[in-house]
């Protein structure tokens, strides 16, 4: 199983893919490390990407998928994927793999923003949040798994697992 934690910057994808990878027993990537440098000091720069510029960033995040999927290992993600045709590209097609499951971590603009206004060093400028959330399609129930922020990590990790079938 592979275990997309999605959402806009500041939801806490990081924290929580961490969290499940501990509970699961697998490992947790941060998409954010498949950004090209390119891409990161545009976002620095408060400059929103393109689909140009995410197409080869989700096509490195899908071969990382297919890599551990290969080996039949779970892996948990952490991915903004705010379009549909984005979480497709990282199932492997529209009808793709059905191993690949996401979590969508949806708050409000209010509670992101000043998440990312007390955040540490991270090159993401606060100023995009905005286009983020306007980029953002959110996916239907029969797409992901959607829980609060505003939930604490734990109780968002508890709600991930019961919501998973089979469990590991």
């Amino acid at each position: 199983m592979i275990l997309i934690v999605m959402g806009v910057s500041g939801a806490g994808k990081t924290l929580i893919g961490e969290l499940l990878a501990e509970r699961i027993g697998c490992s947790f990537v941060d998409g954010d490390v498949f950004h090209s440098a390119a891409n990161k000091e545009k976002m620095a720069q408060g400059i929103a990407l393109t689909d140009e510029d995410r197409w080869p960033w989700l096509a490195a995040i899908r071969a990382a998928i297919e890599e551990k999927a290969r080996a039949g290992e779970w892996l948990i993600v952490g991915c903004s994927a705010l379009k549909r045709v984005y979480r497709d590209v990282l199932r492997g097609g529209a009808d793709g793999d059905a191993t690949v499951r996401f979590v969508y971590l949806k708050g409000s603009f209010e509670l992101l923003h000043e998440r990312l206004a007390t955040r540490g060093r991270h090159f993401f400028n606060p100023a995009l949040l905005q286009s983020q959330l306007e980029t953002l399609e959110e996916p239907g129930d029969d797409e992901a798994i959607t829980v609060s922020v505003e939930l604490s990590p734990p109780e968002i990790v508890d709600r991930v697992m019961s919501s998973l079938d089979p469990q590991p």
